[in-house]
């Protein structure tokens, strides 16, 4: 017996090394030292700092996976999981610098991981980080057929002068809220069970198209990847907009991740009609009788991320967004409280 003979392929290992490495490559920045294939990735701290902090976060992408593996549609997820791990570091103003990656699956099949890994540089490109290495593990007995499960470890850097902590914000600054493309990556457990129980055909549920959803199926708009907001934001933070706090809205959508960027007795009136509510939530609600509250509690409901800025610079951060292609409104105001958020539907 060898090793193959238990069902793990090292000589395919080593060929999918080479056959992501140009993926890989496309991502690099100019503080990263060596080739791929080591033991590990090293990166040079960016030159300017003076005092520089780093700044780490680890995700993945949840049972969105069970979708994308259920459409045989891998591009996307990758994205989502750089999307989950940088986002979460730039709330306190980090510029990420290299990403890695953890892919496990029973059998190495190489065109679906290729897939994942494009989709995985595709987000560190729009992140601007390097992927500076990853593991790829295969585990027979552990993942059926076609199953894989994903992990993301980012690490970005931040001048200590300039870190969020909630200090920063000052009552009166107004939440500016950023238009998210969909789901993101959250809440699909939820997703999956309305979609099963609503479905129509016994073929895929994930391929019908509800009239709101204007001709795109159930499974194109679920698998839309999360937004990374990282170049809007630093762009326009860089360019002199007042940032004073920062939350990705992520699981438990904006009642669990608002209060996260606020002080010491601070809270957030929230109003839930200042944005436009996304289709594919109207339709979730509807199909799985699910409470105005409990969607809130549970999605980003079009919300993905919020930066707070002074008041007289609100206009501001919402022309600077525009300008960068992403929706941004002003959806509340930092008022006195012990982190509340205000305004949103509540439980019945």
């Amino acid at each position: 017996m060898d090793y193959r003979d238990a069902g793990v392929d090292v000589e395919a290992g080593r060929a999918f090394v080479q056959t992501i490495r140009h993926l890989v490559e496309s991502t690099q920045r100019p503080e990263v030292l060596g080739n791929l294939g080591g033991f590990s990735g090293c990166c040079r701290l960016p030159s300017g700092y003076q005092d520089p902090v780093l700044v780490a976060g680890t995700d993945g992408v949840g049972t969105k996976l069970k979708l994308a593996q259920a459409l045989n549609r891998h591009t996307t997820v990758g994205v989502d999981l750089v999307a989950m791990c940088v986002n979460d570091i730039l709330t306190c103003g980090a510029e990420p610098l290299f990403f890695l990656d953890y892919l496990a699956t029973g059998k190495l099949e190489a065109t679906q991981l290729t897939e994942v890994v494009a989709g995985v540089a595709n987000g560190c490109r729009q992140a601007g980080c390097a992927l500076l290495g990853g593991e790829t593990a295969e585990m027979p007995g552990f993942y059926g057929a076609g199953v894989y499960d994903l992990a993301g470890f980012c690490v970005g850097i931040v001048e200590r002068q300039q870190r969020l902590d909630g200090d920063q914000v000052q009552l009166g600054d107004v939440a500016i809220g950023l238009a998210s493309q969909g789901v993101h990556s959250n809440g699909f457990s939820l997703v999956r069970k309305i979609v099963e129980a609503a479905a129509k055909t016994t073929v895929s549920p994930w391929q019908e198209r509800p009239a709101m959803l204007q001709g795109h199926s159930l499974g194109e708009v679920c698998l839309t990847p999360t937004r990374i907001y990282v170049d809007p934001v630093l762009t326009a933070w860089r360019s002199g907009l007042p940032i004073h706090g920062m939350a990705h809205i992520t699981g438990g959508g904006l009642p669990e991740n608002l209060p996260r960027c606020l002080g010491s007795g601070q809270s957030l009136q929230i109003d839930p009609d200042a944005w436009p509510q996304l289709p594919i939530f109207q339709w979730l609600a509807a199909a799985g009788a699910v409470n105005p509250a409990a969607m809130f509690h549970t999605f980003n409901m079009g919300i993905g991320f919020v930066v707070l800025v002074p008041p007289d610079a609100a206009e501001q951060a919402i022309t600077k967004f525009h300008q960068q292609a992403v929706d941004a409104y002003a959806i509340g105001e930092v008022i006195a409280g012990d982190g509340e958020i205000l305004g949103l539907p509540q439980a019945p």
